[in-house]
């Protein structure tokens, strides 16, 4: 099978198996969540079969869905599924914040470095950008999912979010051509 399938179906395929189930079955999270958890845990099985290793957003994601998934289907209470999005995205913030002492530079470099090459200002300010990208959207998510029905938040997290991040990535751009390096 093609490399780049496998990434997509390990990537999204879990998220199709959720929608299925989740409008398949009457809108019921509580239908929806087991097979999510366990079709995360199968893509994560994969990935490490083909890879050997899983990189660590894919690996976090998938802890925090079992996690919150696993907290949702004993409590009988969704809150913890829709929880969820916000403490990702303040972990990773988080992670950005105080990466920096461990790593003595800019997350993000440690992590991008390998595919752009920016100068020390231009790392900073975009490992800025990101942390109040991941707080916003942390926010966000806790003003959908509190004022809105459990519906339109399901179909939030994914056509929003995921457009939001999109955007936000290219919005990126100028900041990384006006600090690129030559290297």
């Amino acid at each position: 099978m093609n490399k780049s399938l496998l990434k997509l179906l390990t990537d999204f395929g879990p998220l199709v198996i959720f929608f299925y189930y989740y409008y398949d079955n009457g809108k019921d999270l509580k239908v929806a969540i087991p097979p999510f958890i366990v079709a995360t845990i199968i893509a994560l099985a994969i990935v490490w079969f083909l890879e050997k290793k899983i990189p660590k957003v894919p690996l976090v994601s998938g802890i925090l869905i079992v996690f919150f998934g696993g907290l949702t289907i004993y409590f009988d209470n969704p809150v913890f599924i829709y929880i969820k999005p916000t403490i990702i995205n303040i972990l990773f913030a988080f992670a950005l914040i105080f990466g920096r002492h461990f790593t003595n530079e800019p997350v993000l470099k440690k992590l991008m470095s390998g595919s752009i090459s920016l100068t020390d200002e231009g790392w900073e300010l975009l490992n800025k950008r990101w942390i109040y990208f991941f707080f916003g959207l942390a926010i966000l998510n806790e003003v959908v999912w509190r004022t809105q029905s459990e519906e339109f938040w399901v179909n939030f997290k994914v056509w929003g979010l995921l457009p939001i991040t999109f955007i936000f990535t290219a919005l990126q751009i100028s900041l990384i051509n006006k600090y690129k390096t030559n290297e």
